[in-house]
């Protein structure tokens, strides 16, 4: 550092790429990474889910976590999990910002001689832009944080990169890789890829430089490999979000619990794209219709005060318990006390949707009776009249009438609701088991990456379905 200038040198001009293999002892320790935008997150149990099944089958990882946490509860399944969490920091100054290169910079390189004039390193443009294309498009702190990650990864003996969403963790986790050589793969899910803000040129670029990219249902592996073309499609597999299956008991329901009161159960974000204000309205229907009815509301967001006003012109005052956010624990409990789970998901004004949120999955697997909206991916899960009903979910008509009539067949026909919550549980072990995700995750991550155009792209998926 200079004594006229506050901050400490710039990184070299030249910054070379570490070639794949170049570190042969760390790679042969066989540590994987998880980068991801925040951890732990309350709402993203599908990821300690995951994790735990992959330390139960014997792998090792790291977690990195690009900012920190700012939720207030936590589900008891994060004390289980192994890995190590480290907190990429971010730079709040230039200095830090100088700083964080630097040490990145030294460990990327494997020397620590001094780095060169400020000056140099921005003025000379054309060797930056040669030598570090991918840090020059990104924010200034994706950038640090790739550099960072890059050498945590190093330093930890990683040999892939694994992040969730195809949004900021994804960008970090792929500057990473162009910086180390360790292979990258992500997991998408649904906002990161239907929402109207998504730049599809950039998804693609990610899913091509990817090992493999993973889609958690068909609706959204059909619509990445159409939406981003043949050389990406290659490298998109399918495997599915999983559930500790031991965790939710199988309770069948016999029908409603309480003679002459209906009791519904809602969980989730209060989004838009949950439906919940179309539920609020279905409620009055069925009030109206002469139901009785009571629905526990279970989650926290942007829209409460909305709920809220329509509780009160809908004077469902006594028919709506808002619950907040609770644990998975606290709502597996409530999934014995009530009659019904009712999910009317729809597809926002920006295109936001559900992919499949994991709080369905977990009720199909307790034996509620469930009602879900018909979007996306939803009808993979649940079939009218087999494992559920699917029901218009921006149609408050039809959730009441989706509602009397789940009632009306139990009535007429006492063991439908068992038939079908037995049809949905053998629909999540063999299509959710945490155990299978795991193995065909490992079996991905360990398999030679997918040059692109794939022509045994056929047999590559017979390999995986096998695995799972």
């Amino acid at each position: 550092m200079s004594a006229d200038s506050p901050f400490p040198p710039a990184p070299p001009a030249a910054f070379p790429s570490v070639r794949p293999g170049a570190f042969p002892s760390a790679r042969a320790r066989g540590v994987q990474a998880y980068v991801l935008k925040m951890y732990p997150r309350f709402s993203e149990t599908f990821i300690v889910s995951e994790i735990l099944a992959r330390e139960a089958a014997g792998e090792e990882f790291v977690i990195f976590s690009l900012r920190p946490t700012t939720d207030t509860r936590f589900h008891p399944e994060l004390a289980r999990v192994r890995a190590p969490v480290i907190q990429v920091e971010r730079p709040s100054s230039a200095r830090s910002f100088w700083l964080s290169v630097q040490a990145a910079t030294q460990a990327l390189t494997g020397t620590t001689q001094a780095l060169t004039d400020t000056t140099q390193a921005l003025t000379d443009t054309t060797q930056c832009e040669a030598l570090l294309p991918e840090l020059l498009r990104l924010d200034h702190d994706d950038a640090v944080q790739s550099l960072s990650v890059a050498r945590l990864a190093l330093e930890h003996g990683v040999t892939h990169l694994h992040a969730h969403f195809a949004s900021v963790a994804t960008t970090v986790a792929r500057a990473a890789s162009l910086l180390t050589g360790i292979p990258y793969s992500f997991t998408t899910h649904a906002k990161d890829i239907f929402h109207e803000s998504v730049d599809l040129s950039d998804l693609r670029r990610k899913t091509l430089d990817s090992h493999h990219t993973v889609a958690i249902s068909e609706y959204n592996r059909t619509y990445l490999r159409a939406a981003l073309g043949e050389g990406a499609a290659a490298k998109i597999a399918l495997v599915r979000n999983g559930l500790e299956l031991d965790r939710f008991a199988y309770r069948p329901h016999a029908g409603p619990r309480t003679p002459g009161l209906l009791r519904l159960l809602a969980i989730g974000r209060l989004v838009e794209k949950k439906g919940f204000g179309h539920l609020i309205e279905a409620l009055a229907h069925l009030r109206e219709a002469g139901t009785a009815v009571h629905l526990d509301l279970v989650g926290d967001g942007p829209l409460l005060p909305a709920l809220q006003a329509a509780i009160v012109e809908h004077e469902l005052g006594d028919a709506v318990t808002l619950h907040g956010p609770l644990t998975q624990a606290e709502v597996r409990d409530m999934f014995d006390t009530h009659d019904l789970l009712v999910a009317p998901f729809v597809i926002g004004a920006d295109g936001n949707a559900d992919g499949l949120p994991t709080v369905l999955l977990e009720a199909m697997a307790s034996g509620i009776p469930c009602i879900a909206g018909n979007v996306t991916v939803v009808p993979e899960v649940i079939e009218t009249g087999v494992t559920g009903w699917l029901v218009d979910g921006h149609s408050p008509g039809s959730i009441a009438a989706t509602i009397a009539e789940a009632v009306r067949v139990e009535q007429e026909a006492p063991g439908t609701w068992r038939r079908m919550t037995d049809a949905a549980r053998a629909r999540i072990v063999e299509s959710h088991d945490s155990r299978r995700q795991a193995r065909a995750l490992r079996h991905l991550s360990t398999a030679a990456p997918v040059a692109e155009p794939d022509p045994f792209a056929g047999a590559r998926e017979r390999e995986l379905e096998e695995a799972r």
